[in-house]
C-alpha cells in the first residue's frame, strides 16, 4: 500500500514537471510553470521521505531516522533562500552554472555511496554477492556524466564571474587529448561493469572524467557561454537520469530524462541560431581555433562619432520607428525600468517602439527576456531575432545597450572572428544606431564591434542606467 501511495506521489509529480516545462516556454505561462515545477518538487521530497516518516525503513525512532535528511534540508534551503534573496539579476548566469556543478556532484557521490554501500541501497546482486553489471553500468555512466557537469559547470562559473579569462583557452592536441580521455575514461566503466565493481577502475574513471570537464570548457569562448550553460543543464539531467537507475528511482529517471532531454533540444536550437555545431559542444573547444588566430591582432584607433543624451533625445523624438536591443550592458546597470519608462515615452508621441532579442544576449538563455519581464515589459514588444531582422532597414533608431557581440557585423564578414557565422542583428541597416556602452572596449569575446565606426552609429558612453534617465530628462525638456 504504502509503496503505491509513492509511485502515484512520483506520477503526479512527474505529470508537475512536465507542466512546469511546458509553461517555462513561454513568457506568458512562465510564473505558472514555475510554480508546478516547485509544486512537483516539493511532492517528490514528501514521497520519497514517506517510508520513513511512517517508520517502514528500519525502525528507530522519527527523530533518528529523519534527523540527518532534514538538517540537510534545513542547511541546503536555508542556503538556498539566502542566495535568492541576494542574488542579483546580472549573476543568475553563474548561479545557474554553480547549481549545475552541484547537480554534478551529487550524482557522483551517489555514485560512490552506492559502490561503496550497494546494501544500504537495495542493489540488485548477482552470483557470488558482486553487484548486478546493469547497476554497474548504470552507476559508471552516472558517476562519470556528473564528474564531467561538476568540474565543466566550475570552469563555467568562473568564466561568468570574471575569475578567469572569458577568451577560449586553447593548446596544440587539445582535440586528441580529450579523445584519448573519453575514450580511457569510457573503457574504464566498462572494466569496471565487467569484473564485478573493481574500485579502482571506478575511481579512475571518475579522476579522468573531472579532467575532462576542465578540459571541455576552458577552450570555449565568452561569446559561446549561454550554449555552455544549456548543455551542462542537458548533462546535469542525464547524470540524475543514469543515478535514478542505479537506485531503481523512476521519479529521478523521468525528472533527469526530462531536463537532459530539454537542456539538449535547447542547445540545439541555441547552435542553430549561432551557426554552431552541436557536435562541437558536446566535444568542446569550438570556436577556438578561430580565436587563437584572430585574437592577436593589435586594436586599430579608428575614430568614432560621440553624442550626448540630448543629442539621443532629440534624435527619438523625432524618430518614427525605434528598435530597442538590450544586452548585457543593460543587465549590469539594471537599466531595464528606465528602459521601459523611456519607451512608454515614446510610444505616447505616437512612436512605434519594439524590442530585438538575440538568443544569445547576456550570458544565459532568455537573460534579456527575464530582464524585460521583470520591468513589465509585453511580451508582444518583445521580438526575436528572426522575426525582427528584416525590419531594420526600415526603422529609424536602432537603440543599442550594451549589446555587444550580437550586433557585431565582423560575424558576417571577417573569417577571422572567433564569432564568425553567428547570426546577428543587423542593427546596421537601421537609419541611425544609438549605441550605449561605458567604453570602447570589446565585448566578452574579445571582439572590436564594427559597428562602432560606422558613418550611421552615434556612441553614449556611460553607465546605460544613467545614459538612459539623462535621455528620459533631456527629453521632458524640449
Amino acid at each position: 500500500m504504502l509503496s503505491t501511495i509513492q509511485d502515484l506521489a512520483f506520477l503526479v509529480a512527474a505529470i508537475l514537471f512536465i507542466l512546469s516545462l511546458r509553461g517555462l516556454s513561454s513568457p506568458e505561462t512562465a510564473r505558472s510553470g514555475n510554480a508546478q515545477g516547485m509544486a512537483g518538487m516539493g511532492l517528490a521530497v514528501l514521497a520519497t521521505l514517506l517510508p520513513a516518516l511512517v517508520g517502514a525503513e528500519g525502525g528507530g525512532d522519527l527523530i533518528g531516522r529523519l534527523g540527518p535528511i532534514l538538517g540537510g534540508v534545513v542547511v541546503g534551503g536555508g542556503a538556498g533562500l539566502v542566495i535568492a534573496k541576494r542574488i542579483k539579476m546580472t549573476d543568475l548566469p553563474q548561479l545557474v552554472a554553480a547549481f549545475h556543478s552541484l547537480v554534478g556532484l551529487a550524482a557522483v557521490l551517489v555514485a560512490v555511496a552506492a559502490r561503496l554501500s550497494p546494501d544500504a541501497l537495495g542493489l540488485p546482486q548477482a552470483a557470488g554477492g558482486h553487484i548486478a553489471m546493469a547497476s554497474l553500468v548504470e552507476m559508471g555512466l552516472g558517476a562519470i556524466i556528473g564528474a564531467i557537469t561538476f568540474t565543466g559547470s566550475i570552469v563555467a562559473f568562473a568564466k561568468l564571474q570574471g575569475l578567469v579569462s572569458g577568451a577560449p583557452l586553447v593548446f596544440p592536441g587539445q582535440h586528441a587529448l580529450n579523445a584519448l580521455l573519453g575514450l580511457a575514461t569510457l573503457g574504464l566503466v566498462g572494466h569496471f561493469a565487467s569484473s564485478g565493481g573493481t574500485e579502482l577502475s571506478f575511481f579512475l574513471a571518475i579522476g579522468l572524467s573531472l579532467l575532462l570537464g576542465f578540459l571541455l570548457i576552458l577552450p570555449i569562448g565568452g561569446a559561446d557561454m549561454p550554449v555552455v550553460v544549456s548543455m551542462l543543464n542537458s548533462y546535469s539531467g542525464w547524470a540524475a537520469c543514469g543515478i535514478g537507475f542505479t537506485l531503481h528511482n523512476s521519479l529521478l529517471i523521468v525528472t533527469g530524462a526530462l531536463v537532459g532531454a530539454s537542456g539538449a533540444i535547447l542547445s540545439y536550437v541555441m547552435c542553430k541560431g549561432m551557426n554552431r555545431s552541436i557536435v562541437s559542444v558536446i566535444l568542446g573547444g569550438f570556436g577556438g581555433e578561430a580565436a587563437a588566430a584572430g585574437g592577436g591582432a593589435a586594436k586599430e584607433q579608428r575614430p568614432v562619432k560621440q553624442g550626448s543624451a540630448e543629442d539621443a533625445a532629440f534624435i527619438l523624438k523625432n524618430a518614427s520607428s525605434v528598435v530597442i536591443v538590450p544586452g548585457y550592458g543593460m543587465a549590469v546597470a539594471q537599466a531595464q525600468h528606465a528602459v521601459r519608462e523611456m519607451a512608454d515615452v515614446l510610444k505616447k508621441e505616437g512612436i512605434n517602439v519594439r524590442y530585438a532579442i538575440h538568443p544569445v544576449a547576456g550570458r544565459m538563455p532568455g537573460h534579456m527576456n527575464v530582464l524585460l519581464a521583470e520591468a513589465n515589459v509585453p511580451y508582444d514588444e518583445v521580438l526575436e531575432l528572426e522575426d525582427i531582422n528584416r525590419d531594420f532597414a526600415q526603422t529609424d533608431v536602432a537603440f543599442v545597450i550594451g549589446a555587444n557581440d550580437v550586433t557585431n557585423p565582423a560575424a558576417k564578414t571577417d573569417p577571422a572572428s572567433p564569432i564568425f557565422g553567428m547570426p546577428i542583428l543587423d542593427v546596421e541597416n537601421a537609419r541611425t544606431v544609438l549605441f550605449v556602452k561605458r567604453s570602447m572596449a570589446a565585448g566578452y569575446a574579445g571582439v572590436d564591434n564594427e559597428l562602432f565606426y560606422r558613418d550611421n552609429t552615434m556612441m553614449l558612453f556611460g553607465d546605460a542606467k544613467k545614459v538612459v534617465e539623462g535621455v528620459l530628462k533631456s527629453g521632458s525638456a524640449h
